[in-house]
Formats: C-alpha cells, sequence, structure tokens
C-alpha cells in the first residue's frame, strides 16, 4: 500500500521497485492511495507506469497521513501489510527477505530489515541492530528509548493490525507509537541486509514542514506519554528520561543541520530541544549550537 501526497517527483522511483518483485496479482496486492496531490496528475502517472497493475485510489478531499494511513489498512486485503511512503522504496529482495522471516519466526507479530536514509544525492546505511536475522530480544525496550525501524522497512501481519487498531493521535511520530505497540503484544523479526530506502528532509516534505514549526516536539512528547502505558511499571520514568534526552540531542543535530539553510526552523529546533530534557548533554548542546551563532553573527 502506497500512500502518497505532493512527492509525485519521487512517486514512480516507489512504484518501479515494488513492480520490479511483483509476485503477480494472485499474491500481491499493489496500490496507490492519494490524499488530493496537487502536485501532478497521479493516476495518470500510476496507469502510464503500472498499465492497470497498480490499484488507484484518490480522497476526494486532503485527509492528512492519519486517515492515509487509515485508507491503506482498509482497502488492503493480504494477509501481510506493507505501507511504503510514495517517496521512498525497496530494494530487490525485500519481499523475498520478509517471507523469509515470517517462515523461519511464525510468531512474529511483524518484520523489518536494515534501511538506508536518501538525502538528496547521498545514502547513509543505518547500523545493524544485529549481525544475523533474528528476533530482536527487548525490542519493545530499545522502542521505548528511540525510534529502530523507518515504515517502508517493516511489514505487519494484518491479523496484528486487526487486533491492535492503526496509526492514531499524531501526524509526526505516529509510526513509533504504533511499532512500539506492536513490540508489546507481538515478537517482531529482522534482517541484518540493507534493502529499504526511506527518503528525509526533502524541502517539500511533510516531515520538514513539522520541524519548521515545532510539531514535531509536539507531538513525539505526546507519543513519548502514550508509549510509557505499554512498558513494566518500574521502567517508565527511566525509559522515559532516556527518550526524551535521545529525542532532544537529536533535535540539536537537525538544528546544526537545518542552521545553514533555514536558521528560523534551526532555533524551533534548539529550542524545542531544552524544552524536552534538561540533561547536561543537552543544555551543553544548546549552549555549543548558540554559541556557533553568536560567532557566525560577529564574524559578519
Amino acid at each position: 500500500m502506497i500512500p502518497a501526497y505532493n512527492c509525485i517527483a519521487y512517486l514512480q522511483e516507489a512504484m518501479e521497485s515494488v513492480l520490479a518483485q511483483d509476485l503477480g496479482p494472485e499474491r500481491m496486492q499493489i496500490a496507490v492511495i492519494d490524499d488530493c496531490s496537487t502536485d501532478g496528475d497521479v493516476g495518470a502517472l500510476v496507469e502510464s507506469v503500472s498499465k492497470g497493475r497498480i490499484e488507484y485510489f484518490r480522497h476526494e478531499k486532503n485527509r492528512g497521513s492519519l486517515r492515509s494511513f487509515e485508507t491503506c489498512l482498509n482497502r488492503s486485503i493480504g494477509e501481510w501489510v506493507h505501507i511504503l511512503h510514495g517517496d521512498d522504496r525497496v530494494a530487490p529482495g525485500f519481499y523475498t527477505e520478509i517471507a523469509t522471516l515470517f517462515s523461519k519466526y511464525p510468531e512474529a507479530g511483524a518484520a523489518f530489515t536494515n534501511i538506508a536514509f536518501m538525502k538528496r544525492e547521498e545514502i547513509f546505511v543505518d547500523t545493524p541492530l544485529t549481525n544475523m536475522s533474528k528476533i530482536i530480544d527487548d525490542f519493545l525496550i530499545q522502542m521505548a528509548k528511540s525510534v529502530k525501524v523507518q515504515p517502508p522497512a517493516i511489514v505487519v501481519k494484518r491479523s496484528v493490525y486487526e487486533q491492535l487498531g492503526g496509526f492514531f493521535a499524531v501526524h509526526y511520530g505516529e509510526d513509533w507509537e504504533m511499532w512500539t505497540r506492536i513490540a508489546a503484544h507481538f515478537p517482531v523479526a529482522y534482517s541484518p541486509k540493507c534493502l529499504a530506502y526511506y527518503r528525509y528532509l526533502t524541502n517539500d516534505s511533510i516531515t520538514l514542514r513539522s520541524i519548521g514549526d515545532g510539531q514535531n516536539v509536539r507531538d513525539i512528547i505526546k507519543v513519548i506519554d502514550i508509549i510509557q502505558q505499554y512498558l513494566p511499571d518500574n521502567l517508565r520514568k527511566q525509559l522515559k528520561k532516556i527518550a526524551l534526552r535521545d529525542y532532544s540531542l537529536y533535535c540539536v543535530s537537525l538544528a546544526n543541520h537545518l542552521y545553514p539553510t533555514d536558521p528560523k526552523s534551526a532555533f524551533v529546533q534548539a529550542r524545542g530541544a531544552l524544552m524536552m530534557s534538561t540533561d547536561i548533554k543537552v543544555i551543553y548542546s544548546v549552549l555549543k549550537f548558540y554559541t556557533k551563532d553568536i560567532l557566525r553573527y560577529n564574524k559578519f
């Protein structure tokens, strides 16, 4: 299921990455869910690329990411559900590897692979969680601290969504909550093979807009609070503190990254970091960011 909104520049690549591994309509449903995009004729592109192989559904009006994911789940008919954002892609062998994981670990509620991050022309491969395919030990605890999986890399059993429900509450970080909720109820299988690609911080992305106005900070605070209910009582306070600290440090890294081209958003992230955590590492990192700003200002 491929949710798409104003990502027509990348959608063909996403669709072709799936079509290259097409098992046929009897075994694989492929659908694009268009959230009323305004950057081009998505339906025409789907038809041109897939020659009728890919289903196309368009919302009558823009409904936002949560409702798009809901439509993906409601219109899916397969035993396993893969939500592949329209600006991401999968590598050859992705679906074979996922099938191998589910076959080897039938108790798993979800399975995912290692991932690479795409930023413009650069690709960064994430550090594998393990060096072998396995059920991830203590995955719930790991997820309570920070995100360990990105959407294009994970496939979830339909029965799991039916039991636990879909995405809710926020528009940024909704996947973190979902994967953590799954980890609280089911084993999760993993392969260290890098077979999925996640595109981030593109100029027109929903993610970047959330970062620009600080919505990411507000939503992540809510997500971390929701995750608390999935954790053992004796670990909640400790894990929440770690999660807030680690995301705060991520906000500072975003601030440093954004500063040369978007200083306004950079300061939003720096302030958000301090709002989330007063850990000494966070305070030091924010002070370092502001010191660099002062030095840059004096230089000019």
